[in-house]
């Protein structure tokens, strides 16, 4: 798992990215867009079935916990690869999206708008 991407020299650390519209300490120089990360992602015939088996005994489905865990994390990178892209180093109004496309076959989508920051004096 990575803990920052680096584009066209800036970096976007996972600690400058926030659900809130301002990010406490810096103040937004420059708005650069809104950027995205996009994963489908859909089930194996054995995570079904363990799955399956899993809920027959209750609790937690760890199996499927897991798989939506690793693709919101992945869709998070993107996100964060995409903003640093653009030359951004945080994203603000960040956000996640889930659609199921068909039967087993869910998009997870991470958002959020690019911004440049600088520490407020």
């Amino acid at each position: 798992m990575a803990t920052s991407y680096s584009g066209q020299g800036r970096t976007v650390a996972h600690t400058m990215v926030t659900t809130q519209f301002e990010l406490d300490g810096y103040r937004v120089v420059r708005t650069l867009g809104v950027v995205r990360g996009i994963v489908v992602r859909s089930r194996s015939i054995f995570g079904t079935i363990g799955a399956g088996l899993q809920t027959l005994v209750g609790g937690n489905i760890t199996l499927l916990t897991n798989l939506c865990e690793k693709t919101r994390q992945e869709a998070f990178d993107l996100m964060l690869q995409h903003a640093s892209e653009l030359g951004a180093n945080a994203v603000v109004a960040a956000r996640y999206d889930a659609t199921e496309i068909m039967q087993g076959v869910t998009e997870v989508l991470a958002y959020g708008t690019a911004v440049f920051v600088e520490p407020v004096r």
